[in-house]
């Protein structure tokens, strides 16, 4: 529909939309109306999509209505025009029509904002009043420029300037002015005066007694801000025989303070100017009340735009798309890819291939309102290098309350991984060193009888004599030449670093291999091994890491047993998790011993170790998303049993 225009309907259609109307309210006299028009604030509401979205209560009282009722109706519905539809307005356009509240006749006017939504919707501000007598003049026109203009203000200053042209048209000839005040403290903020002012004008804030109580204020609070309640109102101006003093006030709060004031001789009636001046104080104080809430929404974005990205955390955030649309200060730094040349892109394109589909399930679960806490994962640095990181992911609601991205917090763990990795590193050649002596005793004994049948051969190849017996020294000599390349090859992996790539490994041979490294701490000792395997399925995870944990804890047990004892090494299945279980056959631990095993340098054999072996197997186990747990038990003896899953979960 073009601008100005209007479409004529039926009447029964009128008749369909009257009946719904007068059900909002109840029957009043037509001088009870009037009255309430008369004395009461501009009747307003705001109009988006030709709907009540806002509306003041002095809106609902004309209606004989309750806000909750009125929010979402059509305008058309609840004030419907006596002729033709609700005219459509374009931006900045401004038109009228008729209407009638319980018989009584009255006027809509609308007028919409000079600039539509981000939406594309143009806000269109109603104001209600009754048909007087007089005709339309340019006083009315005004009213409807001022309230268009603090709908749009977006501060202090533009609704000052506003309402000083509201006033000078409407009140010509008086002298005015607006003081604008901080609710919470009563300090004042704006002050802009037409006239000569008193001395004492500018820092003394009065307000009369039947004000006060007429916009709902406290006089206590008023009182204790610093504003004198009197009997009648404080002129600011030296040339005025008497003032109209009227409070910004909503909702209990006072935003400022209007004073229209009377010089000696001029034009103008206290009375007759009241209602009016009450309407405009009343819809002001709308204005200035939404941009204060406006600067303090921004003020609050800005300040957490500032934490986000100064935060001393790595934090990064995707939407549904799964495109970054955060990606804060300390990322910048770690990464070393600039903000604006992340910011919109695939969060993927900086993760390493192998994390991409376990990150892909964290990010769904994060949709679906699951958080993950501690999730490792690893990000791509500028210059094909690699950070490990470890966030905590929450879901970000819209306000239809659904998930619409999803925010992860974390940290750096590059170096920490690295010097965990260096410690267990150190750890495990620190435990090449105890195993020395029993790795010497192991290649003496495949050593000497390499030597021995060595030169029995020799002797009867240099005699020209040769037995059966003799294919017995060669394979002999054989499999003692496998033992040592076995052992040799053992120490080698055991003693190279774990990398932090993982693998699907099956424990029978990571067990069997662990035990071989040990069998020295095991023949040392005299103890025996005992295995008890059952077929499990394979686990990811790092094999020499394993193999670490393994050896540890067989040696462990080893050195707890007494001569001659036994060492128990059980693998089995339970649920979604594989178990390994090493049991010895020893004293067993007291209470605090085994409450303090895994506290790193605590040690029961001083000069043997430094504390580090279980804190680490701890560490390494924990890293693969399982859990290691130490028992004593009641009849002597103690059993360590290390879970680990089937599926690493976040």
């Amino acid at each position: 529909m073009a601008p100005g225009t209007s479409r004529r309907t039926k009447p029964k259609d009128r008749r369909a939309v009257a009946p719904r109307a007068r059900g909002l309210r109840s029957a009043r006299a037509a001088a009870d109306i009037v009255e309430a028009f008369a004395t009461g604030p501009l009747a307003a509401a705001l109009i988006q999509r030709g709907r009540i979205a806002r509306a003041n209560e002095a809106f609902a009282r004309a209606l004989g209505a309750r806000l909750p009722a009125l929010r979402g109706r059509p305008l058309a519905e609840v004030l419907p025009p006596s002729e033709g539809e609700v005219p459509e307005l374009a931006p900045g356009a401004s038109l009228s029509y008729r209407t009638a509240v319980d018989g009584v006749v009255a006027r809509v006017d609308l007028s919409a904002a000079r600039r539509p939504r981000p939406d594309g919707t143009v806000l269109v501000h109603a104001v209600l009043t009754p048909l007087l007598a007089r005709p339309d003049d340019a006083g009315e026109r005004a009213l409807l420029d001022l309230s268009r203009d603090l709908a749009e203000a977006r501060t202090e200053d533009e609704i000052t300037r506003a309402l000083a042209r509201g006033l000078e048209l409407l009140f010509p000839g008086r002298s005015f002015a607006i003081r604008l005040v901080d609710p919470k403290s009563l300090s004042l903020r704006t002050f802009y005066a037409r006239g000569r002012l008193r001395a004492v004008a500018r820092s003394r804030l009065a307000l009369r007694q039947a004000a006060v109580e007429k916009t709902g204020l406290s006089r206590a609070q008023l009182e204790e801000g610093g504003v004198a309640v009197a009997d009648t109102d404080e002129p600011l101006f030296e040339e005025s025989d008497a003032a109209l003093v009227v409070p910004l006030a909503v909702g209990g709060s006072l935003f400022g303070v209007l004073n229209l004031e009377y010089p000696r001789g001029g034009p103008g009636d206290r009375d007759a100017d009241a209602p009016l001046l009450y309407q405009l104080a009343n819809h002001a104080a709308l204005g200035v009340r939404n941009v204060r809430s406006f600067e303090e929404l921004s003020t609050l974005k800005n300040y957490l735009e500032n934490l986000v990205e100064h935060a001393n955390a790595l934090i990064f955030v995707v939407n549904r798309c799964r495109e970054v649309i955060v990606w804060n200060a300390a990322l910048v730094k770690l990464t070393g890819f600039a903000r604006e040349d992340v910011v919109g892109d695939d969060l993927f394109s900086y993760v390493p291939e192998d994390e991409r589909k376990p990150l892909e399930g964290v990010l769904l679960r994060a949709f679906a309102g699951e958080a993950a806490a501690g999730y490792e994962t690893r990000l791509l640095r500028a210059g094909g290098r690699e950070a490990r990181i470890a966030v905590n992911t929450a879901s970000i609601l819209d306000s239809a309350g659904e998930v619409d991205g999803v925010v992860a917090i974390g940290q750096d763990l590059t170096l920490v991984r690295s010097l965990q990795a260096a410690a267990e590193h150190a750890e495990r050649l620190a435990g090449i060193g105890r195993l020395v002596a029993g790795v010497v005793h192991e290649l003496n004994n495949p050593l000497t009888a390499v030597n021995m049948y060595s030169d029995v051969l020799l002797e009867k190849v240099q005699g020209g004599r040769y037995d059966p017996s003799d294919v017995e020294k060669l394979r002999a000599i054989k499999e003692s030449g496998l033992r040592i390349q076995r052992l040799a090859r053992d120490l080698v992996s055991y003693a190279r670093p774990a990398g932090a790539r993982t693998e699907p490994v099956e424990l029978a041979p990571v067990l069997e291999e662990a035990a071989r490294l040990a069998n020295p701490a095991l023949k040392d000792r005299n103890v025996s091994l005992e295995r008890v395997f059952e077929d499990v399925p394979p686990v990811e995870a790092s094999r020499p890491a394993l193999v670490q944990v393994f050896v540890n804890l067989v040696t462990n047990a080893a050195q707890a047993s007494p001569p001659g004892g036994r060492v128990t090494l059980r693998l089995g299945r339970v649920d979604g998790e594989v178990r390994v279980v090493v049991e010895d056959d020893g004293p067993g631990l007291d209470a605090e011993v085994a409450r303090r095993a895994f506290e790193p340098f605590f040690t029961t054999r001083p000069g043997v170790g430094i504390g580090l072996g279980l804190p680490i197997v701890q560490g390494i186990v924990e890293r693969h998303g399982g859990k290691v747990a130490l028992e004593p038990r009641p009849a002597g003896g103690t059993q360590v049993t290390v879970s680990l899953p089937l599926q690493r979960s976040p």
